[in-house]
């Protein structure tokens, strides 16, 4: 008796681990690959949960002198927290660059590779491994 219902909850543990693992998006299916985009601007948020970072930052575009904010997903926290971020390394504030790969749906978004903090923040001027897919494992 113990046997099958340690069977079943072994199943249903797996069925879990399995349904969690699809409802994580791959790089491809939302960001292209083919289209770089490199952004300057004063972070609004930064959004420290799982499964991704988000930071979002005012961009002024200087042909129409529009402002607009641009939300830049990041690794996990944990992936993150591994290359030297912190909950508080991006202030709100803060000036930086981010370069990233545009959105297939064409919203204001990106899937940063590397995050630069101009000269404010904690590192000025430092490039900080921002990735949050393994493009080449989509």
């Amino acid at each position: 008796m113990i046997t099958k219902m340690f069977a079943k909850l072994a199943a249903a543990s797996l069925l879990l681990a399995v349904s969690t693992a699809d409802a994580h998006h791959s790089f491809s299916a939302e960001f292209d690959a083919e289209k770089p985009k490199t952004l300057e601007g004063i972070v609004t948020k930064v959004e420290w949960t799982n499964p991704h970072v988000w930071i979002y930052l005012n961009v002024k575009d200087p042909a129409t002198g529009k402002t607009s904010n641009w939300g830049a997903e990041m690794g996990p926290p944990h992936g993150l927290q591994r290359n030297g971020w912190r909950r508080d390394t991006l202030q709100i504030g803060t000036a930086i660059k981010v370069e990233g790969f545009l959105a297939r749906n064409g919203s204001d978004r990106v899937n940063a590779r590397t995050v630069t903090i101009a000269g404010t923040g904690q590192r000025p001027g430092e490039t900080l491994d921002a990735d949050s897919s393994q493009r080449n494992q989509d």
